[in-house]
């Protein structure tokens, strides 16, 4: 199974089917970049950041604002969303008795996440787990690294978390590795995920700013500005690449 790829505002989206993509990232390993609009227009701020998502082995399209930024674009690409992409690959590991790391979040949501996944997955294997407030990524970095988890899920929000595992799978080539945001507050338990009508319709994003009227400054104006860049780049054909 090949990677192909469609370009959105210099950035190459994976456009595997959800199964595909577990399958193929499952069998070669590396970093999963669940990509965004606000990543892409940080992105083009910071080369640093630009860097690490070109170099990943795998950017697949969460965020629904992609996804209509491709289809304007005249490609036809499925949503993937990061909690569940990595939901599934959680399922595949304890399937094959492989494990599990867990970097990120508050303490205390880190340990009601350990907690309620081997509730829902008693046979998981789950060899290391530390909160996102640490100073040294090295010292992190160290302890993982003896223990070779075969999935690495780090919840430090972006860009943090995709610049410590393009860091770390120098070191772990042989791992797969998923910066995963807010999940762990929605696996916990703290945070309730939208309804399933919401998530069929990609309006997570609007289910939450609801309930959270703070994001509103995350979602305007970077939405509207990275359509109106699409936009832009569909009728001036490489202009961002």
């Amino acid at each position: 199974m090949n990677r192909n790829v469609v370009n959105i505002l210099g950035y190459g989206v994976d456009t595997f089917t959800f199964e595909d993509a577990i399958e193929y990232i499952y069998n070669r390993h590396g970093q999963v970049v669940t990509i965004n609009p606000e990543m892409i227009l940080n992105a083009q701020k910071n080369k640093d950041f630009s860097d690490v998502i070109n170099s990943s082995e795998m950017i697949v399209p969460d965020g629904v604002g992609v996804q209509i930024g491709l289809k304007i674009l005249g490609h036809k690409v499925s949503r993937i969303a990061g909690i569940d992409f990595s939901k599934a690959l959680i399922q595949k590991c304890v399937n094959d008795n492989k494990n599990i790391a867990l970097v990120g979040a508050k303490p205390e949501i880190l340990q009601k996440t350990c907690e309620k996944l081997k509730s829902e997955y008693p046979n998981i294997n789950i060899v290391y787990a530390h909160d996102g407030y640490f100073t040294d990524e090295n010292e992190i970095i160290n302890e993982i690294v003896p223990l070779a988890p075969d999935l690495i899920l780090v919840a430090l929000g972006a860009p943090k978390q995709e610049f410590f595992i393009s860091k770390l799978k120098k070191q772990l080539p042989n791992s797969i590795m998923i910066g995963v945001g807010g999940s762990f507050d929605v696996w916990s338990g703290v945070i309730n995920r939208a309804p399933e009508i919401y998530q069929k319709l990609g309006l997570e994003w609007l289910y939450r700013t609801v309930k959270e009227p703070k994001r509103l400054k995350r979602i305007f104006p970077t939405l509207p500005l990275f359509i109106l860049k699409v936009m832009k780049e569909r009728l001036v054909p490489n202009v961002n690449r």
